[in-house]
């Protein structure tokens, strides 16, 4: 898909949402489909590739989680086999909204570039993965990079190995925390990023609907947000993401923005063409003025409507003498 001047890509994220069961995943899919994103995304991964067996969990992980459980056997039930990626592939084909997903490590990419998917999503956690970003490079994909934990030193090497063109790679604004607080989201460091001369976006980790569309106004042109389809499941993410009529709102909010922004051109309106032959004014005879009488503020005025000759001319009837007599409150012609 490609970005239209006005048009916002909404990524529904669910993640791992999906709690490692196929009929949930659809569930979500059904959602994002009906709520009018452009994208639904899911996480692929080979647990034995991206994680050592004592990682610990991050602190939201401990939070969001009800029992006490590592790493490695959280997002071991999360894993999406091959057959599961088909079959959701499939299933959003039947749905009508695209797929895509993140790959954590080399095995999954390879998986996912069988499906030739539009983009090539790196997570905040890859920024700094030389070797992935090395292989990803080499790709003639187009890449989502999230910034979440990165330096800017860390932005600008990541997009030095990546070596991609401008219309290649969009830069994701990302504060990686889940949920993240509303005071740390930065948004206004989206200007400095589009300093990098790439398109931007902004992946939202906050509870917000209505952030999203401020990145918008900030020039963000991809959005992406978790969704669950409730907050109270036991999951890493599922409290810091969207229920279904918040992710639908927060879709209309975003078109909504869209059209308030409009373009970057003055625009006059159909209704305000009307409505400016009433409001704005016309040059008048203040009183009757005699034939050869000379011009003057004396004797002309400016009232609605708007019909006759605007009092921006206002200057060149100043000391003419009039060829016409004009009664009061008669239309200068």
């Amino acid at each position: 898909m490609s970005l239209k001047k006005n048009k916002t890509i909404i990524i529904a994220e669910a993640g791992v949402n999906h709690n490692g069961s196929i009929s949930l995943a659809k569930k979500l899919i059904d959602v994002a489909s009906k709520a009018g994103a452009d994208y639904v995304k899911f996480q692929t991964f080979n647990v034995d590739d991206l994680i050592l067996k004592n990682t610990k969990t991050a602190d939201y992980q401990k939070r969001n989680l009800k029992n006490n459980t590592s790493q490695y056997s959280m997002l071991k039930k999360y894993q999406l086999s091959e057959n599961n990626h088909k079959e959701l592939i499939k299933y959003s084909k039947k749905r009508k909204i695209k797929f895509l997903s993140t790959a954590f490590d080399e095995k999954s990419l390879k998986l996912l570039l069988e499906y030739n998917l539009d983009f090539i999503k790196i997570p905040s956690g890859e920024i700094t993965n030389y070797l992935f970003l090395k292989k990803i490079s080499k790709l003639k994909k187009k890449i989502l990079l999230s910034t979440g934990m990165a330096t800017i030193q860390e932005i600008r090497q990541s997009l030095k190995v990546l070596k991609k063109g401008k219309k290649d790679l969009i830069i994701l604004h990302c504060t990686s925390d889940y949920p993240a607080k509303l005071n740390d989201l930065n948004l206004n460091f989206i200007k400095k990023l589009k300093k990098f001369g790439y398109e931007v976006g902004y992946s939202d980790h906050s509870a917000s609907i209505i952030t999203p569309s401020i990145a918008i106004t900030l020039g963000c042109k991809v959005i992406e947000k978790h969704f669950t389809l409730s907050k109270k499941f036991n999951g890493p993410d599922h409290k810091a993401s969207l229920e279904p009529q918040e992710l639908f709102q927060m879709v209309r909010f975003i078109r909504d923005t869209e059209k308030i922004l409009g373009s970057y051109d003055k625009i006059i309106t159909k209704s305000e063409k009307k409505t400016k032959l009433l409001v704005r004014k016309s040059l008048v005879a203040k009183n009757d003025i005699m034939i050869g009488e000379k011009f003057s503020e004396n004797n002309v005025t400016s009232k609605r409507p708007g019909t006759g000759i605007s009092p921006f001319k206002f200057q060149k009837f100043l000391g003419r003498k009039s060829t016409k007599m004009y009664k009061k409150n008669q239309l200068l012609k």
